[in-house]
């Protein structure tokens, strides 16, 4: 199944409301079930898509705040260190 994670989320809400409902019939179930998985699939997909760009964002802003801004400063304040 190919498709948004909103037209996904739809087919979940859909199916969700039919079994809980009660009235799909037995023969149709297996069917549904095996469309929920795919739908869910897709979302996944989408959720572990956004985390990974989100951290990969985040170990930027984090590596950049760790980081000297200046290397050179920090190695003259080194070698002043040396000389006490």
């Amino acid at each position: 199944m190919k498709g948004s994670y909103r037209e996904a989320y739809t087919i979940l809400s859909r199916i969700a409301a039919e079994l809980e409902a009660g009235e799909a019939d037995l023969d149709r179930v297996l069917p549904l079930l095996e469309e929920a998985r795919q739908a869910y699939a897709v979302c996944r997909d989408r959720i572990e898509a956004v985390r990974a760009v989100l951290a990969g964002e985040w170990a930027e802003v984090r590596d950049t705040a760790e980081a000297p801004e200046d290397p050179e400063a920090d190695e003259a304040a080194d070698d002043e260190d040396d000389l006490d």
